[in-house]
């Protein structure tokens, strides 16, 4: 089922020839990701780890150029949660590196309707914002890139939040360089988009 906010925004991209941009934020754990692993028959594998709840807080926007349907990824990291102050810096970096229009789509999180973003966004008037419905992931294709890095840092146990951060910045820069396996997440989402 397609919402009103994320129709309108797929028209209005192709209206306006717009960049279209998929926001979203998550949190990776010094705590592994424990997934099925192989071992030998008889020994159950054991994964050691630090107790600490120490975390890095991801944003990132999966984008789709107007005319040749390019996909780009762009990421940031931060060591605390992510508040509006920092979507607004993560939207400003995207506004640095995409040309012309731009319409981000992301969830309703109260992050993304603050007064911070709305002042930002009647500073930049070439850039608009669309909302994803409420309970309804599956339609962001930036979930995919959660799901990916999610599964390449499972079973992973690093020692310390800077292990942590060189192991993302590896895992997301690797995926950047995947124009297929970006056009993947976008394909695998329930949104009505068609790439060439």
């Amino acid at each position: 089922m397609e919402s009103p906010g994320v129709a309108a925004g797929k028209k209005n991209a192709a209206r306006l020839g717009a960049y279209l941009v998929f926001v979203d934020e998550s949190g990776f754990l010094l705590i592994p990701t424990v997934r099925r692993t192989w071992a030998p028959r008889g020994q159950t594998p054991i994964l050691r780890h630090w107790q600490r709840h120490d975390r890095v807080s991801v944003i990132s926007g999966l984008s789709l150029s107007p005319a040749r349907r390019r996909c780009g990824l762009y990421f940031q990291l931060h060591r605390e949660n992510i508040r509006a102050s920092d979507a607004c810096a993560f939207l400003r970096v995207l506004l640095r590196h995409l040309h012309g229009a731009v319409i981000v789509v992301w969830d309703n999180s109260n992050i993304h309707r603050g007064p911070a973003v709305r002042a930002f966004l009647e500073r930049t008037p070439r850039l608009r914002l669309a909302y994803f419905p409420a309970y309804a992931p599956e339609l962001n294709p930036d979930e995919g890139v959660w799901a990916r890095t999610k599964a390449e840092l499972a079973n992973g146990r690093p020692d310390d939040v800077l292990a942590l951060l060189r192991a993302l910045i590896t895992s997301l820069t690797r995926l950047r360089r995947s124009s297929r396996r970006l056009r993947a997440c976008i394909a695998h989402a329930d949104l009505p988009i068609h790439l060439p």
